[in-house]
């Protein structure tokens, strides 16, 4: 099957790394006659900025709508000019226009990398589209409000639909690994929100009888990360909450710089690792590009899934596979403690699916 992805690099490192994934993406479907890709370039960030004014134009965003999925890399949306400041940045207009609810964010230690948690393999599920991110929860405005110049207010916004979706998301994903989901809320004192929130994700749970339901307070849940994060299989929890235990476990794995994730609806699915654009080091070839690889054969596995496509779920696993390898024998960037840089790293991953 030939798949139709966009691709677009965006800020900073973003050039370097979606490249990398590119080329390791395209060395997978080598493996595999059954597998191929119809690539579509389209600007982001900086680039679209120069070239129509916007940082992500009406036309790549139509463009998208007629693509399998996506590969959007970093944005440094904090130096766009005040006009693109004011608006959503990239990756939210685009999570929030094709209701790609699904937020999901591996973190996982490997073998010959150091980690806070050496035994670390967790997948948190991250409800995408509404929760305590205004940018996201209003049909109008961004969710955030100041009545007074001294007071200014945000609106949270839970619904028992985007609860169940994520919920049952985080429930199959659980029954493909160990078979444990923990909720993470903050019900005892946001009874209304969170309080539906744990209450829809409990519920979803009786229909999972062959999987463990624990449920923790936030506050917790982030001692517990850093204490024994290992015990932990699939973590379900609202936007921000998500957001923030993602970027904790990420770290606590071996390094935020190699966290992959995707953003996935019913239908599409797009990648993006969970790491910033990196200016500081755009462009001198230094970057680790494990984090939008990883997002990338995230990608595939997913379509492999959606679509019931053995090739796309076997290049998935293969890039995985690769990945670990590579990390465990070398060469490594120089963030993991190795001396190469992104192309050379790039390069041994593909000649390690050549074998």
């Amino acid at each position: 099957m030939a798949y139709r992805l966009g691709v677009l690099t965006g800020d900073g490192i973003g050039p370097e790394i979606v490249t990398a994934a590119v080329q390791v993406l395209e060395a997978a479907a080598r493996r595999d006659p059954q597998l191929g890709f119809e690539w579509v370039p389209l600007p982001m960030g900086w680039e679209a900025i120069r070239q129509t004014g916007s940082a992500l134009p009406d036309s790549a965003v139509e463009t998208l709508g007629r693509c399998d999925g996506w590969i959007l890399g970093p944005h440094d949306s904090v130096s766009y000019p005040a006009a693109e400041r004011e608006k959503l940045n990239p990756s939210g207009v685009l999570r929030r226009r094709f209701d790609l609810y699904a937020n999901i964010r591996p973190a996982r230690a490997y073998p010959g990398l150091r980690a806070v948690c050496s035994q670390m393999d967790l997948v948190i599920a991250r409800e995408n589209t509404e929760g305590f991110y205004a940018d996201r929860n209003m049909a109008w405005g961004l969710g955030e409000f100041m009545p007074t110049p001294d007071v200014a207010l945000a609106v949270g916004k839970i619904t028992r639909q985007g609860s169940e979706r994520i919920a049952r998301t985080a429930f199959a994903l659980a029954r493909q690994r160990r078979k444990k989901v923990a909720i993470v809320h903050k019900a005892n004192v946001l009874r209304k929100t969170f309080g539906l929130f744990l209450e829809v994700c409990r519920g979803v749970g009786a229909a999972f009888p062959d999987v463990a339901v624990e449920d923790y307070h936030i506050d917790a849940m982030t001692a517990h990360l850093v204490r024994r994060a290992a015990d932990f299989d699939v973590i379900v929890a609202e936007n921000m909450f998500g957001d923030i235990l993602s970027d904790l476990t990420g770290e606590l794995s071996g390094s935020l710089g190699m966290a992959p994730s995707i953003n996935a609806s019913a239908t599409q699915a797009m990648a993006q690792a969970s790491h910033g654009s990196a200016p500081d080091i755009a462009g001198k070839g230094i970057a680790n590009p494990v984090g939008m690889i990883l997002s990338a054969a995230m990608l595939l596995s997913w379509l492999g899934g959606e679509r019931k496509d053995p090739a796309a779920a076997d290049a998935g696993r293969a890039i995985e596979r690769a990945v670990a390898a590579v990390l465990e024998s070398g060469p490594r960037t120089r963030d993991l403690g190795g001396t190469a840089g992104t192309n050379e790293f790039t390069a041994a991953l593909v000649q390690r699916l050549a074998r």
